[in-house]
């Protein structure tokens, strides 16, 4: 479980690494930061699926994918709240600009990860 966390944490990182490349208002200073920022956002993404299942595919059927969404923005700007240097710079814009694409990036790290069997799939 704590394994499984921290390739989590880790995959996170390199995400976040990655789409502060990328010209969408999302800076990292190094990656220590990017670290501190995925261990952040994994630790939040772990306390909302602490929820029962039901309950969150109900809040996502009923809203159309909304509640998910803001969920996932939410995280985003508070884990760039906490760590001092990971910041966005156009505010809102920047957490769904990035909201958006660390979970793109972060799946498809995740998918090649899978492929090459560093990461055990999910059943």
């Amino acid at each position: 479980m704590i394994i499984s966390f921290l390739i989590t944490v880790v995959v996170l990182a390199i995400s976040l690494w990655l789409i502060s490349l990328l010209p969408l208002g999302v800076e990292v200073d190094s990656p220590v930061k990017a670290l501190l920022g995925g261990a952040i956002i994994g630790a939040f993404y772990g306390l909302y699926h602490f929820l029962p299942e039901g309950l969150r595919t109900f809040g996502a059927v009923i809203s159309l994918g909304l509640i998910p969404l803001i969920i996932s923005i939410v995280i985003f700007g508070l884990a760039a709240l906490l760590v001092e240097g990971f910041r966005l710079r156009w505010g809102i814009i920047s957490a769904i600009l990035g909201a958006f694409a660390l979970t793109i990036v972060n799946s498809i790290l995740t998918w090649i990860l899978t492929a090459v069997g560093l990461i055990p799939a999910l059943s």
